[in-house]
């Protein structure tokens, strides 16, 4: 890419205060980090595609909200704290007018999560954006997906349903003048990661996940990995207010709340014999902890609802498909 040094230099070099930690950041062949004795370090790399993961013409500090706070969602799922991130950037063109508000954007969730970037790349090809995002776990408490057992309580954060909503007002512009759909949009890319929670359930949660392929699908990984079953009551799903304005009936939302990809809310697992110390050690938390089933051994995830097994048509959830 043309000015690639001076792109580097202009928007992503010294805009943040050195942690600790980085021995070095930009600048060299490589980042040198150090982890504290007694910690492990979570890593997780994501894409993100114009026409595949956003719109071209999306707002692009959404987009770098939306880009950062998926990884940081991973970290959440580990109970990781976050520390570091390296950025690969792909531009047809060096577009000052996007990189701005995106590179202001980016900063200051990074900032507000400790986080600082110590790397990357640019090059020039269709927009889309690669991170790499690493948090620091003491040894030998990370969250897992493998460790559900019989009798465990399943629990969601936040509520369900609105990114699936916000997500339906960019495909198809003829739901903007349906009620809330500026805030469901809104919704969709500007997701708040649950670090604090994934921290403050170190030690007691079974397993736990992002809800990032919807409740349905990401349940469903723990109970693969598991090797369990589970009950989920539907009625029981935490669905906004405006999300069931926007769909017209609350049945609509909690089917909206199952498939709802993207979310970035966390799902997890919590022994009844330790439903009390979560209780306490989240009595701090910022954050709407809802129970929504149980875990059992039957293999398979059965919904109900008054009690009784029921079986919805529900469609998966997919990404923005391209033009």
């Amino acid at each position: 890419m043309s000015g690639e040094f001076n792109l580097i230099e202009t928007y992503f070099v010294g805009r943040q205060t050195q942690r600790c930690d980085v021995l070095l950041a930009a600048g060299d062949d490589c980042a040198l980090v150090e982890a504290p004795s007694g910690y492990s370090i979570a890593i997780s790399t994501d894409t993100l595609v114009s026409g595949t993961h956003f719109l071209a013409n999306a707002n692009p500090g959404w987009v770098a909200h939306k880009a950062l706070a998926s990884n940081i969602s991973d970290l959440a799922a580990m109970g990781a704290t976050p520390a570091w991130v390296s950025f690969a950037l792909t531009m047809p063109e060096v577009d000052e007018e996007w990189l701005a508000p995106f590179c202001d954007r980016f900063f200051a969730l990074a900032d507000q999560y400790g986080i600082q970037l110590i790397g990357g790349d640019t090059t020039k090809g269709p927009l889309s954006l690669t991170l790499t995002v690493q948090g620091l776990v003491p040894k030998g408490e990370a969250l897992r997906r493998d460790g559900a057992k019989e009798g465990d309580e399943i629990y969601v954060t936040g509520s369900l349903g609105d990114s699936q909503a916000g997500l339906d007002v960019i495909l198809n512009p003829t739901n903007a003048g349906k009620p809330n759909a500026r805030v469901l949009e809104q919704r969709h890319y500007l997701s708040s990661p649950r670090i604090k929670v994934g921290e403050a359930l170190r030690g007691i949660a079974s397993a736990a996940i992002d809800i990032s392929d919807g409740v349905v699908s990401d349940l469903g990984h723990i109970l693969k990995r598991s090797s369990v079953g589970a009950e989920v009551d539907v009625e029981k799903l935490p669905v906004s207010a405006q999300l069931v304005e926007f769909v017209a009936s609350r049945e609509s939302a909690l089917q909206y709340a199952l498939i709802s990809g993207e979310e970035y809310e966390l799902c997890f697992t919590v022994p009844e014999a330790k439903r009390e110390a979560m209780w306490q050690a989240l009595a701090d938390v910022d954050c709407v902890i809802t129970r929504i089933g149980q875990i059992n051994n039957s293999g398979t995830l059965t919904l109900t609802k008054d009690g009784q097994a029921i079986s919805w048509q529900l469609s998966g959830y997919d990404h923005f498909k391209s033009n």
